[in-house]
């Protein structure tokens, strides 16, 4: 079994904590947050999207390319500057499901937007509803 680390061991140790990135690449998976990417990366692509939750559920996401450059910029930061306190958290995009489908529609149009499935999943759903929207990001910047 491997050990949990301690908040105070894991900033000490130094990390950054990303938003959610999207979209992904890959292919679909089971896990809670992959919808915030399916929704998007499969309509785009023609195919049907599964949509677990409502559109109210609100996230906090960034690109790929957003995540490349977190690390960059943590990389490279004076260490001194962070004093004891080395965790980071990245900033992001806080949006509702319903955003991201307007964004899909002015880019793609309705024909897009009708791939995506609404399937309610109530396990989906407490999972990431408890999730946090939106973090202060003051000290990464």
């Amino acid at each position: 079994m491997k050990k949990q680390i301690t908040p105070r061991e894991y900033s000490e140790q130094g990390g950054i904590r990303c938003p959610t990135i999207c979209i992904r690449s890959g292919k679909p998976n089971a896990a809670a947050v992959g919808f915030f990417s399916s929704i998007l990366r499969e309509t785009l692509n023609g195919q049907a999207a599964i949509l677990p939750v409502g559109d109210d559920i609100r996230h906090w996401h960034a690109s790929p390319h957003a995540a490349v450059g977190f690390i960059e910029h943590a990389a490279t930061l004076d260490g001194a500057t962070l004093d004891n306190r080395r965790n980071l958290t990245m900033p992001g995009v806080s949006a509702t499901v319903g955003e991201q489908i307007e964004a899909l529609r002015r880019v793609a149009g309705d024909a897009a937007v009708a791939l995506i499935r609404h399937e309610p999943d109530p396990m989906i759903h407490r999972i990431v509803s408890g999730w946090a929207q939106g973090f202060d990001t003051s000290r990464a910047r």
